[in-house]
């Protein structure tokens, strides 16, 4: 096995939701691999701490403030990358939210803000770096869905709404941009320590929500919350050319709670 297939030497990766969690962990992870990194969330102090990891590891870094969910600053998003760095080889679509609702009282307001986040957001951004990856030899994206795209939660109805979306959307973009040489992957975490799952159980009562984070783990055949290194070390075998075969496909990362 040639272990070189893993680095990410001289290849421009942008990550969105990258100021913490899953993001943080694979903006910094790139790094590590030898990727120029750009990161963007909507709090500019927190992506700036990220960028400061990064360049710490001597690789370039680029921190922007954007909502993923508004088309103009996607657009300005795109702009600044490909000024800064004058391509995008590597697309995470980390950004995300949660709205807790169960079906039957949700509201339009709570799907729109998730869904355009969520969805809507991902496939333009998606397209407008698939749009600069077509002139560089292609490039590869990776998408955030989740366990909840197979198995929904009844408090969190239009994420998993969102997250199945994404899985379709991840397989058409995936079957037209091949001809491109753009590949299109997405990564299907389950229980995994971060901000969003955090805020899920602190709407609950203390008691409760220890209750439930211990019956969470319980429930993982592995017995234990993910960590979000290891959701970040699937996106960059998924990003480098040791997965160059791979295209269209969900990997299920969930300690096996699927099963």
């Amino acid at each position: 096995m040639d272990l070189s297939q893993f680095s990410l030497e001289g290849k421009v990766a942008l990550v969105t939701g990258g100021s913490r969690g899953i993001g943080e962990a694979t903006a910094i992870g790139f790094a590590r691999a030898g990727a120029d990194v750009v990161v963007t969330s909507r709090k500019l102090p927190e992506l700036e701490r990220v960028g400061g990891a990064v360049k710490d590891l001597g690789r370039k870094s680029l921190a922007v403030a954007t909502h993923v969910g508004r088309m103009d600053q996607i657009k300005s998003l795109v702009e600044q990358v490909v000024e800064e760095f004058g391509r995008i080889d590597i697309l995470v679509n980390n950004a995300g939210t949660s709205i807790a609702s169960p079906a039957i009282d949700l509201e339009e307001r709570a799907w729109d803000a998730v869904m355009n986040l969520n969805l809507k957001g991902l496939f333009f951004l998606s397209q407008a770096a698939a749009r600069i990856m077509r002139d560089n030899d292609g490039g590869s994206i990776i998408n955030i869905a989740s366990v909840n795209a197979f198995r929904p939660a009844e408090a969190t109805c239009i994420y998993a709404i969102a997250k199945a979306g994404v899985i379709m959307a991840t397989k058409t973009m995936a079957q037209q941009w091949a001809k491109d040489n753009i590949r299109v992957n997405a990564i299907a975490p389950g229980a995994i320590e971060t901000k969003l799952l955090n805020a899920t159980w602190a709407l609950l009562p203390e008691d409760e929500a220890k209750k439930v984070k211990r019956a969470t783990a319980e429930r993982v055949p592995l017995g234990r919350i993910g960590d979000p290194r290891e959701i970040a070390d699937t996106i960059i075998f998924l990003a480098s050319s040791a997965s160059s075969y791979i295209t269209g496909e969900t990997i299920i990362v969930d300690g096996g709670s699927l099963i």
